[in-house]
């Protein structure tokens, strides 16, 4: 029987990840990620998938964020009954994402229900917290360079992506194929996350692509943080974070813990404004052995912020207005506490929106990056009076040079390489790329798209 592969999400896009391989009477999703950003993409998590959970064997998950994972819950409530297969600091990560993602829905449906913001009558969660729960019963965990038998002589083996903690390519192998999934690659010489780690051999590969087409800037993250800080602190404003809870919230924690130490930045107050932030950060600590820094060094990053976790101490923030940080999830700002940060430091033109990395087109992030004047908020719109920034060179994922270092590290050419989870004109830059530097065979899938490995 001919492999196949199914393309359910993850092109023409950098969200929705999940690639569906048939083989040996198997069928194996790789990632099983939410939609996010335009709402012609959020609507695709309300429809079915064309293939029945039930009929889906075995997941294999690369990482945490919940455009690889915020489907897991859906798919297991409506039917799906076999493993989840990840390592452990991404079962420890998913644990923490998975039923925040679920509770953040009920409230939005909860909070549009009684506003009457939605169109819908009643407004309804994607699923429930209680979902989420449920889902996390199915994880079965592995180390880097575990190779995983899923069954008929089919086997999957996690390679370190360097991205978050966790975070894997995955190298499939059928017993008569090998695909390479990339997963998100991180960055190389970062100073927090190892190196992604190179594969030598497949016959496939899937690639990401979210920075295709663009190679990040050498500014030292530092320097651009401390330059924003310190003329948002003269003007007697507060510099406002939306981020991602895994990954950049402790980045940031670590390079503004440096700054403070060496007094590179005022001795103002900063905040981590997020439950789960808080909860991966005190994960980021017990997992030392998943990152550069040491325990002790994890500790201490963390310190310099004060925790705020209930929503009371949340309010607060936006009552007093002395110069501070605030850092507070989500990264985009499509939901989460930031939104009402925003409604209230938003407006004022002595405060710093301050975003770290990609903004998903359809987002508050993108929006305002592109210099939005006015931003839709629970139904409400507040104005844009505030400086806004962008730290692309934070980003944890890979740029084009990096993309196709990592590339580089195969000895031959694969039959195919397939350029996904990036918007249009990424993956189609760097298909271009791989096609006139190494001379593969590349192309980008459309999404629903089903091809024969031969």
């Amino acid at each position: 029987m001919t492999d196949k592969i199914t393309f359910l999400g993850g092109v023409g896009t950098v969200t929705g990840s999940k690639y569906l391989v048939e083989t040996r009477g198997q069928r194996i999703l790789v990632d099983c990620g939410l939609f996010q950003g335009f709402k012609q993409l959020r609507n695709r998590n309300w429809k079915p998938l064309p293939i029945a959970p039930k009929d889906i064997d075995t997941v294999v998950l690369t990482h945490a964020h919940i455009d690889h994972s915020g489907y897991l819950p859906l798919l297991v409530r409506d039917g799906f009954k076999g493993n989840i297969h990840a390592t452990t600091p991404t079962r420890d990560l998913c644990n923490i994402l998975l039923p925040d993602s679920g509770y953040l829905q009920e409230r939005e449906a909860d909070m549009a229900n009684q506003q009457g913001f939605s169109r819908h009558h009643p407004a309804l969660p994607l699923y429930t917290q209680e979902d989420a729960e449920a889902c996390l019963k199915s994880f079965r965990t592995h180390g880097f360079s575990d190779m995983v038998e899923l069954g008929n002589g089919v086997s999957a083996t996690f390679i370190e992506a360097g991205h978050i903690l966790g975070a894997a390519s995955v190298l499939l192998d059928t017993g008569s194929t090998k695909i390479a999934f990339s997963g998100d690659l991180g960055r190389y010489d970062n100073p927090i996350m190892h190196d992604p780690a190179g594969i030598r051999h497949a016959d496939y590969v899937l690639v990401e692509s979210t920075y295709g087409d663009t190679v990040h800037p050498e500014t030292d993250p530092e320097d651009a943080l401390e330059a924003i800080v310190n003329r948002t602190f003269q003007r007697g404003g507060t510099v406002v974070i939306p981020s991602f809870a895994v990954g950049r919230a402790q980045s940031l924690l670590f390079h503004i813990s440096r700054l403070r130490a060496s007094g590179r930045i005022p001795d103002m107050p900063v905040y981590l404004d997020s439950p789960m932030a808080i909860n991966v950060s005190e994960l980021f600590v017990r997992h030392a052995a998943a990152h550069k820094l040491s325990r002790e060094e994890a500790q201490a990053a963390c310190d310099v912020a004060t925790y705020t976790r209930i929503s009371q101490e949340s309010r607060k923030l936006d009552t007093e207005m002395m110069p501070k940080i605030i850092i507070s999830a989500s990264g985009m700002a499509t939901g989460g506490r930031i939104l009402h940060h925003l409604k209230v430091y938003a407006p004022d033109a002595r405060n710093t929106i301050l975003f770290a990395g990609f903004q998903a087109g359809g987002t508050r992030g993108a929006a305002m990056l592109a210099g939005t004047r006015k931003i839709k908020i629970h139904g409400g719109y507040y104005e844009v009076n505030a400086e806004v920034q962008n730290l692309h060179m934070l980003s944890a994922h890979a740029d084009s040079d990096e993309l196709m270092r990592w590339l580089g590290n195969f000895e031959a050419a694969p039959k195919e390489t397939f350029v996904v989870h990036g918007e249009a004109t990424a993956s189609d830059t760097f298909r271009h790329r791989i096609s006139e530097e190494l001379g593969w065979s590349c192309r980008v899938p459309e999404q629903g798209e089903t091809l024969r490995l031969k």
